[in-house]
């Protein structure tokens, strides 16, 4: 995917500007890409990321942006703000980025170049700033692997006022269009009573049964789900030794459906599940949900102008992928205002996404070559919004009308 950033002519309009933003992302490539490079070094899962959020704030605060860190509730949680020269009632654009890590892979979704590309795009317009009117929000978004980040900070209101949420994603295709499945989080737990394995097993309740017959069950309910949805678990704990009866097990779970009705209907038989898998071994069992994404409500309006600034630099923009779906707090986020979740490509196609392939992939000249781009698109897309006031109104209409 190498593309020659500086040498390429952008697409209109604001041809001129956005070659200065393409521009500025080539003159700082060596400060994103150490970024990308020293997070993907130093992997940290979803409420752990301090060094990546503190590496982060760090760079958006050398470039002038007034920065919130920790910003909300959540430690690793940043957002900075720089106001266009213009000054006025402009835009507010939201340039996101996400830094955690996956549990025991590191970045298995390489979550390394969204930050990476996140700040660049945030650099890039903070050397044009002088001539924008509103103002660049920059959002530092963790816990997207588990707990919906996004969520918290929606409810903290870090994201009030922006109109339009820009954040691209690696993978191994190209697309401006991305569809999204909802998601929950399913932390269930068993207790039951112990006792020795050998001596009295009869005294004991089996909380590794239990779960082990909630595996079994789900196994025989996926007959009956329909082809988009999915259920999917890891065990956490299943006791201690194998001579004691273990009185707790613990598994992690997630439901997922693209259609949002469904997905409830899931999580009410799953409920129905555990219930009967504790009946069924005198055990007591308990289902806490947390951490939910939504589906994607993409925004055409923005995605054709995405698609428009990618297409300049000679790459084909591909179509809209049903058969690779995953989640995203970014769906969060589009329920409540215009967004965009366009892929970039960084590894080979076919190459599975949380995987050690993928993970690697994150660290190679293809991922940089994709995280200038990636920063020098969303900067592009960011000044169309600012420079057009029309484009801001048209994003926000197709929003209402769209349900």
């Amino acid at each position: 995917m190498a593309v020659a950033l500086a040498a390429t002519r952008p697409a209109e309009p604001f041809g001129e500007a956005k070659q200065r933003l393409a521009n500025a992302v080539e003159a700082h490539r060596d400060e994103i890409l150490d970024l990308s490079h020293r997070i993907h070094a130093n992997p940290e899962p979803a409420f752990e990321e301090r060094q990546a959020a503190t590496w982060v704030a760090e760079a958006i605060a050398r470039h002038g942006y007034a920065v919130e860190h920790p910003a909300g509730r959540l430690e690793t949680a940043v957002r900075g703000r720089l106001r266009g020269g213009r000054g006025g009632d402009g835009p507010r654009i939201g340039i996101l980025a996400e830094y955690d890590a996956l549990p025991g892979l590191g970045h298995g979704c390489g979550h390394n170049t969204m930050a990476a590309s996140g700040v660049g795009a945030a650099i890039a317009l903070a050397s044009v700033a002088a001539e924008l009117p509103g103002e660049i929000v920059f959002l530092g978004c963790p816990a997207e692997e588990r707990g919906s980040g996004k969520q918290y900070m929606l409810d903290d209101g870090l994201f009030g006022g922006v109109d339009a949420a820009l954040l691209f994603h690696p993978n191994d295709r190209t697309s401006s269009s991305i569809a999204l499945l909802a998601s929950v989080d399913v932390e269930v737990t068993f207790t039951g009573r112990q006792a020795h394995a050998a001596s009295e097993p009869w005294m004991g309740r089996n909380a590794l049964d239990a779960l082990v017959l909630l595996f079994q069950s789900i196994g025989l309910w996926r007959q009956q789900l329909r082809p988009e949805a999915r259920v999917h678990g890891i065990v956490l704990e299943g006791g201690t030794a194998a001579n004691i009866i273990p009185s707790r097990a613990v598994g992690r779970f997630m439901l997922r459906s693209i259609d949002e009705s469904y997905f409830h209907e899931i999580q009410d038989r799953f409920r129905e599940i555990v219930q009967g898998c504790a009946l069924a071994t005198a055990t007591q069992g308990e289902a806490r949900f947390s951490g939910g994404s939504s589906t994607m409500k993409q925004n055409d309006v923005l995605r054709r102008r995405f698609s428009g600034n990618l297409v300049a630099y000679g790459l084909e923009d591909g179509p809209l992928d049903l058969d690779h779906l995953g989640s995203s707090d970014m769906g969060n986020v589009s329920q409540l205002l215009p967004t965009i979740h366009p892929y970039l490509a960084i590894a080979p196609l076919d190459t599975p996404g949380h995987s050690t392939a993928f993970r690697d992939a994150a660290a190679t000249e293809a991922a940089d070559d994709a995280t200038l781009l990636a920063a020098t698109l969303v900067a592009q897309t960011a000044y169309d919004l600012f420079a057009d006031p029309p484009l801001v109104e048209a994003a926000w209409a197709e929003f209402r009308e769209t349900t």
